[in-house]
């Protein structure tokens, strides 16, 4: 595919962005949940029989596209970094709220504050590491003397 401006400075990103979400986000949420802290998730009543790292994965892709496709349209200050890190705070409170508390809402969690630092602390990782990837490739496809990526 010939590159033109529209996929180099709209979609090229948005699809580089969102891989590395994919590409740092599913191995850490495989590590995490069902290698290093296994036993404490299937305590919290988190896994019911094996996970479905299938549906897993394509929740992860989705997560990064949509994360990776909204980026340009929220307006920060600050450097590249700075600017993937403020969106990635902004994005992970959302995620975290619609992800932690509203599982300990829905069921009976074991050490519901336990499940909720825990699943804090995966979360900090996961987005910092986002943050720093989305603010520094979208920095990369940014239009010719402008630091923000072309919408």
């Amino acid at each position: 595919m010939p590159e033109t401006p529209v996929f180099h400075m709209r979609i090229k990103p948005m699809l580089l962005a969102s891989l590395g979400y994919t590409a740092a986000t599913f191995p850490w949420a495989v590590l995490w949940h069902a290698a290093l802290f296994k036993d404490a998730y299937t305590a919290f009543g988190y896994f019911e029989g094996e996970p479905n790292f299938a549906l897993g994965f394509l929740t992860v892709v989705i997560q990064g596209a949509v994360l990776s496709f909204l980026y340009p349209f929220v307006r920060l200050s600050g450097s590249p970094l700075a600017r993937g890190l403020k969106y990635a705070a902004l994005m992970g409170v959302f995620f975290w709220t619609c992800h932690v508390p509203a599982f300990i809402a829905k069921q009976q969690v074991a050490r519901p504050v336990d499940f909720a630092l825990l699943e804090t602390g995966y979360l900090i990782v996961q987005f910092g590491v986002y943050g720093a990837l989305v603010g520094l490739v979208y920095a990369r496809f940014a239009a010719p003397g402008n630091s923000r990526p072309v919408r």
